[in-house]
């Protein structure tokens, strides 16, 4: 991301975690840019992915490999406040609940977090 360190304050992500090759990096630039110089900075998200009912998750994993292929490089199965977690922010508000659809496709997470 060419921004300098700590230069915005509000970071928006949006459907897009799924389709990242390297979801974590992303995630990393997006602290980046947020952290030190703005205590105040935030990640707002809305994005799909694992369920947390282990049997829309059985078939999220079967149906992730084919579903990339077709569009374009999509991951039903990723756990998308992991991700967050483990890019070092901290989730300040999370809510999760399925869209109108097929289960295995309308996992949503919402929210918001902040650079740790």
């Amino acid at each position: 991301m060419p921004l300098p360190n700590a230069s915005i304050d509000t970071a928006v992500l949006t459907w897009t975690l799924c389709c990242i090759p390297n979801s974590s990096e992303a995630l990393q630039q997006a602290k980046r840019v947020l952290t030190s110089l703005k205590p105040t900075g935030r990640l707002i998200f809305v994005e799909h992915g694992r369920s947390s009912d282990p049997g829309v998750v059985i078939w999220q994993d079967r149906i992730t490999p084919v579903w990339k292929q077709i569009s374009g490089g999509c991951h039903l199965n990723r756990k998308i406040d992991d991700l967050l977690t483990g890019a070092g922010f901290q989730i300040v508000e999370l809510r999760t609940n399925y869209l109108p659809g097929p289960r295995p496709m309308t996992y949503t997470y919402q929210g918001f977090a902040h650079p740790v």
